[in-house]
């Protein structure tokens, strides 16, 4: 498997057979960089480059001091655990806590970190950025504790400070999602990816990539681009109607840019904003909205723990557990509305039973 590059390097091999690497920025020259990607020269020389110093390095004046946290991180970002163990997004994150963690202790001697200090660390950080830089921090400590550059864990004992219980992302009501469906019509590709949203229930970095090939019969089937778990959901007539609406095209996914080009997920989540701004929607209805609401139904349908697990991709019951809780507290609610009002004994009107499998299709009037 080919090495991924930094970013913005280009490589090729001469007629000499000699391997040259550039930095290639839009809107700035090319530059040259020694040694090999990911190697102490050329990193150090990657980043005077793109500070525009590459202009007063020195040869070997300047390189990465073996034992210091710019060593490490340049051994980690080698390591598999990085290269494989990774999304590319979730490198792209890390990656950007690690540059400024290195921006300020980079030279410092990484077999001096110690606990302290990176609890002085966290504590300047609010109570979400602090959870990231430590999600960051354990992957790169990790490999570092593995070859025994370091030899005691300077997060255990770390503590973060509480956040704020918060509902997370609005699930869309059915008078947003009417909204939505008047606005843009079945045949448009908004209203396909409406459907994909909210009747697969996939993150956008998955939708972005689904297409017919994902489709046998009645099933999709794909794994997650974030943690490779498969996924498996039926086609119910909502989304096959949204799908069939579409005219006949020979991409390899459902949802195309303006280009013809596919999406990135972010991208997608740029452009599906900006149709929902465009209908009308507030700014409470987002992407992930529908995937929350697709959960929310189905839980509330009788789904259970594992069910959405399958449904989902999810790799923690706790995940599930969010949902089908909160819909047994509201079943359980209407239950003790009857025994006060003296109309029934508690058991609900519409019960579903949690060990047969549930064909279900969402569909506006029930959320």
């Amino acid at each position: 498997m080919k090495r991924k590059y930094p970013r913005w390097t280009h490589g090729y091999v001469d007629q000499h057979g000699k391997p040259r690497f550039y930095l290639r920025r839009p809107g700035h020259k090319k530059i040259a960089l020694p040694g090999l990607p990911w190697s102490p020269e050329f990193m150090e020389a990657r980043e005077a480059a793109l500070k525009g110093e590459e202009g007063k390095l020195e040869i070997g004046a300047r390189r990465t001091v073996a034992g210091t946290v710019n060593a490490a991180l340049v051994s980690y970002y080698q390591s598999s655990a990085f290269t494989k163990g990774l999304a590319d997004s979730s490198q792209d994150m890390r990656r950007a806590i690690l540059e400024r963690f290195r921006g300020d202790h980079g030279d410092k001697r990484i077999a001096l970190i110690h606990r302290a200090a990176v609890q002085t660390i966290l504590n300047g950080k609010t109570p979400a950025a602090a959870r990231n830089w430590k999600k960051a921090l354990r992957g790169f400590l990790d490999h570092c504790l593995s070859l025994d550059m370091i030899k005691v864990d300077p997060l255990a004992g770390v503590t973060l400070a509480k956040m704020k219980k918060t509902s997370g992302h609005h699930p869309w009501e059915s008078s947003e999602c009417a909204k939505f469906e008047e606005f843009y019509p079945l045949g448009t590709r908004a209203r396909l990816a409406y459907a994909l949203l909210l009747q697969a229930g996939q993150s956008k970095c998955d939708v972005v990539r689904m297409g017919r090939q994902h489709i046998r019969g009645n099933m999709m089937s794909m794994r997650r681009q974030k943690t490779g778990v498969m996924f498996n959901i039926e086609v119910m007539p909502i989304l096959r109607d949204a799908i069939d609406a579409m005219p006949a095209s020979n991409h390899l996914t459902f949802l195309v840019t303006g280009q013809g080009n596919p999406f990135t997920a972010a991208g997608f989540g740029n452009h599906f904003r900006d149709l929902c701004d465009a209908a009308g929607l507030p700014k409470r209805c987002t992407s992930h909205g529908l995937r929350k609401a697709a959960a929310t139904y189905l839980a509330e349908r009788g789904a259970t723990d594992h069910q959405l697990m399958a449904w989902f991709g999810w790799t923690s019951i706790s995940q599930a557990q969010v949902y089908t809780k909160s819909a047994n507290r509201r079943v359980m609610a209407r239950g003790a509305a009857k025994l006060i009002s003296g109309t029934g004994i508690g058991s609900p009107s519409d019960p579903v039973s949690q060990n047969d499998d549930q064909a279900i299709e969402i569909t506006r009037s029930g959320k």
